[in-house]
C-alpha cells in the first residue's frame, strides 16, 4: 500500500511539473513522504523553492487526495504527504493476511552464492556472517517474488583439500569414523600441516596430487572426492540447525572437468592485458590494481580464481543478476574477478563484502586450530539460553525449554549479526544477543509472542479496520512500511534494514500496547486495537521468518 499510494503521487507530481526525476523521501516528524522537486525547478522558474512548493501543493491538492486519500501541504521548500484513514484501513485489511508482504512474481532470475566455505573443517565464527547476510538476502528475494537459485561454490580441489587428501593417505586417518565429517577433516588437516611444516619438501607430493587432480586422473578425483562429501554433510547439518539450506552445492572441478576453464584461460591469454611468461596472469593496473592477477601456475595448473571466473561466466549466461556474498579477505579477488569478467564483455557479479565477526576470546585459524566451530557457538549459546528460559518459564517441561531455547539461541546469532551493517566489523556479545529486553532477536520474538498470547485471551472479537489516535496511526503507518523495506533490500542488497524494521517494529508495538488499553478497552474500541494487534502479530512474524528466525507463540 505504500508504494502503490507512493507511486501515485509521484505520477500526480510528475504530470503536473513535466519532471521525470521525482523522488519522494521520507517526510520525518511533518508528513509520511515530502518531495523535494521545488529545488530542481527553482532555477528554471526563477523563483525561491518555498513559493514553488506553495504553488505545487495547491496545484495537485485535490487530485492528490482524490486518487491516494492524502493531504498535501507546503512546509517550507518541501512539498509533504500525509496518508489519511482510508489508507490505514487498507493498510490492515492487508497485513492481516498470511504472506504479507510478499511481492508480484518477477521474471527476473536471480543467483546468490554464499558461504562456500572451503571444505577443509567445520564452519567457524567468521564464516557465520557470510552465511547469514546470504541467507537473510536469499529470503528477502524469495518475500520479493524473485525466482532465486541459492548456491555453494565448493573449492574441491585447491590446496586445503590437496592437503587433506594427502593427509588421509599418509596418516592413515579414518576417514569414516563416527564423528561429525568436518571436525574429522579438521583433525586431518591440522595434523597434515604439522607434517608439512615439520618437514616443506613433502609440498612436493601436495603439487604433484593438485597436477594430478587436474589432469583427470580417476584415482586422484576420488581421493579428493570422499573428505570434500565427509565435509560437505558435516556444513549441512550445522547450516539445517541455522535454518539455512541452499539450492545447489555447484564443484569447482566442474569446470575443469567440461573444458570451460581451459575455454576462458585461452581466452584470456589474448588480450592486451594478458602476461604469458612462466605464468598467465592478467595486468589490471588500468583498473587500479598494482599486482598482476596470475590465472595459470608455472606448472600449468590453473589456480582459483580461473576457476572462478569460468564459474561466473556461466552464471552470467544462465541468470539475470548474479550476487556474491564475500568477506573482506576476498576484497582484491572480488574485485579482480569483476574488473576481468568487464574486459571479457560478461556479465559483471554484484558483491556484497562483508567485515568480519569475531569472539571476544579472539581471532581463528583452521591450519593450526584456531577456531571457534559454528556448533560450538549454537551449542554455548543454546545453555545460555537456556538458563535464561528456564528462570522466565520455569513450569514448563524441560522437553519445551529446550525447543524455545533452540529457537531464542538461533535468533540470538542470526539477528545479532545481520543487524550490524556488513562494511562494519563486529564482536558477538553474549549478553546483548540474549537480552530480551532490548535490541535482540529474542526481544521480537518476545513481541511476537506478547501479541499472540493478548489474541488468545481476547477469545473472540469482530475484525475493525481502523486506526484512530496517534498511537494506532503510528504503528499502522509503520506495518505499511513492510513490502517497502523487502523492496529496498533486494534493490541495494542491504539486509540489515530488516533487522532494523522488526526491532522499530517492536519497539512501537510494545509502547502501543503500554499506553492504550486493548483487552480491558470495550465496544468498537477493543475491536479496532485487537485488529491492529493481529495486524502486528502477522507483520512481525512475516518478518521474522524473512530474517530466519522463529516466529514463537509463547516465550
Amino acid at each position: 500500500m505504500y508504494i502503490r499510494t507512493c507511486d501515485a503521487i509521484a505520477a500526480i507530481l510528475r504530470q503536473h511539473t513535466g519532471k521525470e526525476d521525482v523522488l519522494l523521501t521520507d517526510g520525518g516528524d511533518h508528513a509520511d513522504v515530502a518531495s523535494t522537486i521545488a529545488f530542481s525547478l527553482a532555477k528554471e522558474l526563477r523563483k525561491p523553492p518555498a513559493v514553488i512548493a506553495g504553488e505545487i501543493a495547491e496545484a495537485v491538492s485535490d487530485k492528490v487526495m482524490k486518487e491516494t486519500g492524502a493531504q498535501t501541504t507546503a512546509v517550507g521548500p518541501y512539498v509533504n504527504f500525509i496518508f489519511g484513514a482510508d489508507y490505514c484501513s487498507k493498510v490492515l485489511e492487508q497485513a492481516v493476511i498470511e504472506g504479507y508482504g510478499k511481492g508480484l512474481d518477477k521474471h527476473e532470475q536471480v543467483v546468490l552464492e554464499h558461504t562456500s566455505a572451503n571444505p577443509n573443517g567445520p564452519l567457524h565464527v567468521g564464516h557465520i556472517r557470510n552465511t547469514v547476510i546470504g541467507d537473510t538476502l536469499a529470503r528477502c528475494f524469495r518475500k520479493a517474488g524473485y525466482p532465486l537459485d541459492v548456491q555453494y561454490y565448493v573449492n574441491d580441489m585447491g590446496r586445503q583439500i590437496a592437503i587433506v587428501a594427502w593427509g588421509i593417505a599418509t596418516q592413515g586417518a579414518d576417514i569414516h569414523a563416527d564423528k561429525k565429517g568436518d571436525h574429522l577433516i579438521a583433525d586431518v588437516y591440522i595434523e597434515a600441516n604439522r607434517h608439512l611444516e615439520k618437514d616443506p619438501a613433502l609440498n612436493l607430493e601436495i603439487d604433484k596430487l593438485m597436477q594430478l587432480v587436474e589432469s583427470g586422473d580417476p584415482g586422484t578425483i576420488n581421493q579428493f572426492k570422499i573428505p570434500v562429501k565427509r565435509c560437505l554433510d558435516g556444513f549441512k547439518e550445522t547450516l539445517t540447525s541455522m535454518h539455512v539450506k541452499h539450492d545447489r552445492f555447484v564443484h569447482e572441478s566442474d569446470f575443469i572437468r567440461n573444458g570451460d576453464t581451459a575455454k576462458v584461460l585461452s581466452r584470456i591469454s589474448h588480450l592486451k592485458e594478458a602476461k604469458e611468461e612462466e605464468t598467465l596472469s592478467l595486468d589490471l593496473s588500468d583498473y587500479g590494481f598494482e599486482k598482476n592477477y596470475v590465472l595459470r601456475r608455472s606448472d600449468g595448473t590453473s589456480v582459483y580464481a580461473a576457476r572462478d571466473i569460468a564459474f561466473h561466466i556461466w552464471k552470467g549466461h544462465n541468470y539475470d543478476r548474479v550476487i556474491d556474498v564475500l568477506g573482506a579477505d576476498h576484497k582484491l579477488i572480488g574485485t579482480q574477478l569483476q574488473a576481468t569478467l568487464g574486459i571479457l564483455g560478461e556479465q559483471v557479479p554484484e558483491i556484497v563484502f562483508f567485515e568480519f565477526v569475531s569472539l571476544p576470546e579472539g581471532s581463528m585459524s583452521t591450519r593450526r586450530g584456531k577456531f571457534i566451530s559454528a556448533d560450538e557457538l549454537i551449542a554455548e549459546t543454546k545453555r545460555r539460553a537456556m538458563e535464561e528460559v528456564t528462570v522466565r518459564r520455569s513450569e514448563l517441561s524441560e522437553d519445551e525449554r529446550k525447543k524455545i531455547a533452540h529457537s531464542v539461541a538461533i535468533s540470538a546469532i542470526r539477528y545479532d549479526i545481520i543487524r550490524t551493517i556488513p562494511e562494519k566489523s563486529t564482536v558477538f556479545d553474549w549478553k546483548e544477543a540474549l537480552d530480551f529486553e532490548k535490541q535482540s532477536g529474542p526481544y521480537i520474538q518476545y513481541a511476537h509472542a506478547r501479541a499472540c498470547s493478548i489474541l488468545d485471551k481476547a477469545t473472540s472479537y469482530t475484525p475493525c479496520f481502523e486506526a484512530k489516535g496517534e498511537g494506532e496511526i503510528e504503528l499502522v503507518k509503520h506495518i505499511a512500511l513492510f513490502p517497502k523495506v523487502i523492496d529496498e533490500i533486494v534493490s541495494e542488497l542491504k539486509p540489515y534494514l530488516l533487522a532494523i524494521y522488526a526491532r522499530e517494529l517492536a519497539d512501537i508495538f510494545n509502547s502501543f500496547y503500554h499506553a492504550e488499553p486493548v483487552l480491558r478497552a470495550e465496544g468498537k474500541v477493543r475491536d479496532r486495537r485487537l485488529t491492529l494487534v493481529d495486524a502486528t502479530r502477522n507483520t512481525l512474524k512475516e518478518a521474522l521468518e524473512t530474517l530466519g528466525i522463529d516466529a514463537l507463540r509463547a516465550m
